[in-house]
């Protein structure tokens, strides 16, 4: 004993310097172990062996794959996206840009499949043939999103429109779980400090002790080891708040935020993923949007037949049975080619609509324990093992680094 402090006495700096490394050790593991979860975003070095890519972006369909299902499987659904749309107000935000697409989309059809006759009529007549498809138009839309909301799986595929996008933009999939895990990922970073400076104290005596050269690199690699394996533990577990040795309360650090969690989560997916342009889109030019083509026929179709009802034996005969119905398929191809530009004009009603933001935190506050870990437990999950070894292998290595610090200290 006498022996221990006498050492201590002589190599004091050495013997302070301990804890401070094994918490410098512990932070700076951390750091590196969550950087390595997301960059770098695309392979950095020689493949297949030589190198790194983030684990959330080298797995980015399964990635977008998990945080789908967890969001469209348990927080919303195509029918709510869609389901709150009124056709009335669709038709009334949509009037103005529709009366100009109608009276583009009349005239082109008139002159490319009746040129002599259109060119020969006075423009009233024109004006007149023009006006009474216009007053379809409206009808026409609310047929049209009235079929898509009863069967609007068959038209739109959300959950292909999420998996789509995350893939696409890596950065924004990495942003899911980084804002959803934000103080989660600081907390893994800052108790690295608090459990190096512990263990620091256990290598001090052991150091003290024993005097051998694997002192050091064998407490780093521990310290990186076991600080990754504990901060992750202490994030999700207890799932319910539990009182240790009667002295604390304990409470997994994510389960414990779900509300501020869930406000962040939501805004972010209304913001990014969920919207009126991405969901336009995807119904419009995603894998089923040759099925909403149908619908748009089918009650082009019915509205073309309604206003030459009279008349149509007469058009059957100046433009022939065939043409006309050449024509009515043209005239939805056009209807499809300026719904893109026609419906950005009801983006801003989609938005206060659908609600998704507010539907998505209500729907998280009700999510078990269970469910709401899953949000971004899965990004710990996929190749845990190799970040918790990384960090011993770091830990171990600035463990060698110190025996050569603490040697020549000595001497």
């Amino acid at each position: 004993m006498n022996e221990i402090l006498a050492d201590f006495q002589r190599n004091w700096l050495v013997y302070l310097s301990m804890p401070v490394i094994a918490a410098l050790i512990g932070y700076g593991t951390k750091v590196v172990a969550i950087r390595m979860m997301f960059r770098p975003i695309e392979f950095v070095g020689v493949r297949p062996f030589f190198g790194w890519q983030g684990i959330v972006p080298r797995k980015a369909a399964r990635m977008a794959a998990i945080a789908c299902d967890t969001m469209t499987d348990r927080l919303i659904s195509a029918g709510d996206v869609v389901q709150r749309l009124d056709p009335e107000r669709v038709a009334r935000e949509l009037e103005r840009p529709l009366l100009e697409a109608v009276d583009e989309i009349t005239r082109e059809i008139a002159a490319e499949y009746q040129p002599g006759l259109w060119e020969s009529l006075p423009a009233q007549a024109q004006d007149l043939v023009v006006r009474r498809v216009q007053a379809e138009a409206p009808k026409v839309v609310k047929a049209i999103l009235s079929t898509i909301q009863s069967d609007v799986d068959s038209v739109f595929d959300l959950k292909g429109m999420v998996v789509e996008n995350l893939v696409k933009d890596k950065e924004l999939l990495n942003r899911i779980f980084q804002e959803a895990g934000r103080e989660e990922f600081r907390f893994i970073a800052r108790s690295g400090i608090v459990f190096g400076f512990v263990i620091g104290f256990v290598q001090m005596f052991a150091w003290a002790t024993l005097h051998s050269p694997w002192v050091m690199p064998i407490f780093g690699g521990l310290t990186g080891w076991f600080t990754d394996w504990l901060a992750l533990k202490m994030i999700f577990n207890p799932r319910e708040p539990k009182r240790y040795f009667g002295l604390f309360q304990w409470q997994g650090l994510f389960l414990k935020r779900r509300k501020e969690v869930a406000a962040d989560y939501g805004e972010l997916i209304a913001k990014e993923i969920i919207t009126p342009h991405n969901v336009l889109h995807a119904v419009l030019r995603g894998p089923l949007a040759d099925r909403l083509f149908a619908v748009v026929q089918r009650q082009v179709t019915e509205a073309l037949d309604r206003q030459t009802r009279l008349a149509r034996p007469l058009v059957a005969l100046t433009v022939g049975g065939r043409r006309y119905q050449e024509m009515k398929h043209s005239v939805a191809e056009k209807v499809m080619n300026r719904m893109p530009e026609t419906l950005t004009f009801i983006e801003d009603y989609a938005e206060e609509a659908m609600d998704i933001r507010n539907t998505l935190v209500q729907k998280m506050q009700e999510l078990t324990a269970e469910e709401f870990e899953e949000l971004i437990r899965p990004a710990f999950q996929q190749d845990e093992w190799i970040l918790i070894t990384v960090g011993a292998v770091l830990g171990f290595a600035v463990g060698e680094l110190q025996v050569l610090l603490v040697e020549n200290l000595a001497h």
